[in-house]
């Protein structure tokens, strides 16, 4: 007997760790069915499913691997309630990688990955009316100032901000598409003590929210019936300083 499919799950990319896991672990205590990809199976892979989190491997460094698991999304649900670009990778300008290696891996991973799967998914996300679905790109706060050390990573983004725009205009009015831009918003275990207050230092509210920081602001663009088209900064007035 086939399994059954699931009723509108919201499908999170890179859902294995940080905002990704807060996310999917956010809307499973909520009721709400979650598709996530992962690219390394991480305990907290093992926690999600279960907690029945439909966790699946995915390869997004090719278009293949992000076609065949698009394919994978369509054997497990009908329709979608959103779809969550959270995947990513920050790589430097390196001497050790060419800079065309770089410049490609940032544009696949940031731009194509997510401009494939909003096209081979755009039938399951419309169809349930205005505002039914959303999707949400998340950029980053470099985006609209630059960087010198993640050059390819910047533009990438930036990339993927300008996209929110034009797929926008496409899926209204039935798909809401939405930009979250964070700065920093948590550290990892092994930051110094130097390097923490350095990065609290460059934002006005001197914090590191927390994931909770996103999550609501992703419930809300979700709730909301008129917000789309639009990139949400999420970096403690960071641009002022």
């Amino acid at each position: 007997m086939a399994t059954p499919r699931l009723q509108r799950p919201v499908v999170i990319t890179g859902g294995g760790r940080r905002i990704g896991l807060a996310l999917a672990r956010h809307f499973i205590h909520t009721g709400q069915p979650v598709i996530i990809s992962y690219r390394t199976r991480y305990p907290e892979v093992a926690q999600l499913e279960a907690l029945g989190v439909v966790c699946l491997a995915a390869d997004f460094s090719t278009s293949q691997g992000v076609t065949a698991f698009a394919a994978q999304v369509r054997e497990q649900a009908g329709s979608l309630r959103a779809l969550i670009h959270n995947a990513s990778q920050w790589l430097p300008e390196s001497a050790d990688v060419p800079l065309t290696e770089t410049l490609a891996t940032m544009l696949q991973i940031h731009v194509n990955a997510p401009y494939l799967l909003n096209h081979l998914l755009s039938d399951l996300l419309c169809g349930q009316g205005p505002a039914g679905a959303d999707i949400i790109h998340f950029t980053d706060y470099v985006a609209g100032r630059g960087s010198d050390k993640h050059i390819a990573y910047a533009a990438s983004k930036a990339a993927l901000e300008n996209m929110t725009l034009s797929f926008a205009r496409k899926f209204a009015p039935e798909v809401k598409v939405n930009a979250i831009a964070p700065a920093l918003i948590m550290f990892h275990p092994d930051d110094s003590d130097s390097y923490r207050q350095q990065a609290l230092d460059k934002s006005l509210m001197k914090i590191a929210p927390g994931e909770q920081e996103i999550v609501e602001l992703v419930s809300y663009l979700l709730r909301s019936r008129y917000v789309t088209g639009r990139s949400h900064a999420v970096d403690g007035g960071r641009h002022l300083r």
